[in-house]
């Protein structure tokens, strides 16, 4: 079955970000001149995705709006004769079908998922955290689509890190099956670093069945108290049902901190056309 959804779960406070994500949404921080979302948006599209699903909360209006169709914005572009910022803002909406729904509460990544569980149907569907940016050729949803496609069952998308920062990550253990697919045996949150299994850590974009939504919906509360993903797939692991790992080709650009969402904005801001001459030349510049 061909993967045509995918979930976008964008209910969090950010309080990472804080205070600037006091009234706008942490996955409306712009990266040169997009906001994270719409590169996960569009990584999704060029992988095939045809309905965008997003879980929001309280505070997240300013997504619907982006996604949206501004006729006063488009309106004064028109009079103005900026094609180019009008081509840009008009395509926005012409990504994929949008639908929304609320997670009331928040008690989890997997509880925030089964919102949208009506949507999906017996479907596989891609699922994207917001602040897990690829830089690669192939997007990085692409391949753990291909991946699925291969096998059929739950992929889970994978980088190496440094063993110093397991203990940031669920990391996995399992039998390498080639390059960069595993089939996962253990999954482990957290770790410290002498007990982390392996240096492979999931990196927020994963396939998931209509198996995980049925153990998501049985669940009550998982090890931390909140109904997590993880604890889904380490029930299906204790009932010998096969999920699998992507290593995914490309730079991981995490903005899920500070020093990250900078980082990623640096290295898109020296792949963009309008300023990476004049940002590299001021980056070359500083006195450090």
């Amino acid at each position: 079955m061909k993967i045509k959804k995918a979930i976008l779960p964008v209910a969090g406070f950010g309080t990472r970000f804080l205070p600037a994500t006091k009234a706008q949404p942490k996955e409306m921080l712009p990266i040169v001149d997009k906001p994270v979302i719409q590169y996960l948006v569009e990584e999704a599209v060029d992988s095939g995705i045809e309905e965008i699903i997003f879980v929001t909360g309280r505070g997240k209006r300013a997504i619907e709006d982006h996604f949206d169709m501004s006729f006063e914005l488009e309106h004064n572009l028109v009079e103005k004769h900026k094609k180019e910022l009008l081509d840009a803002v008009k395509k926005i909406p012409k990504l994929a079908k949008f639908s929304y729904v609320r997670q009331p509460e928040p008690l989890g990544d997997g509880h925030a998922i089964l919102q949208a569980s009506h949507l999906v149907g017996n479907e596989p569907v891609l699922v994207i955290f917001g602040d897990c940016l690829y830089d690669s050729k192939v997007p990085a949803s692409t391949q753990i689509i291909e991946t699925f496609e291969k096998y059929g069952d739950p992929v889970i998308g994978l980088s190496s890190v440094d063993k110093k920062e397991v203990s940031k990550f669920g990391v996995i253990d399992g039998i390498k099956l080639d390059n960069s697919t595993w089939e996962i045996k253990k999954i482990v949150e957290k770790p410290t670093e002498k007990k982390a299994p392996s240096n492979l850590v999931a990196v927020g974009k994963y396939i998931i069945t209509p198996t995980v939504f049925e153990i998501l919906a049985k669940m009550k509360s998982g090890k931390s108290g909140e109904i997590r993903l993880a604890d889904a797939f380490e029930i299906m692991l204790k009932k010998n049902k096969p999920i699998y790992g992507k290593v995914l080709s490309g730079e991981w650009l995490d903005t899920g901190n500070k020093l990250n969402f900078m980082k990623a904005s640096i290295h898109l801001g020296l792949k963009n056309p309008e300023i990476k001459k004049d940002l590299k030349k001021y980056l070359k510049g500083l006195n450090l």
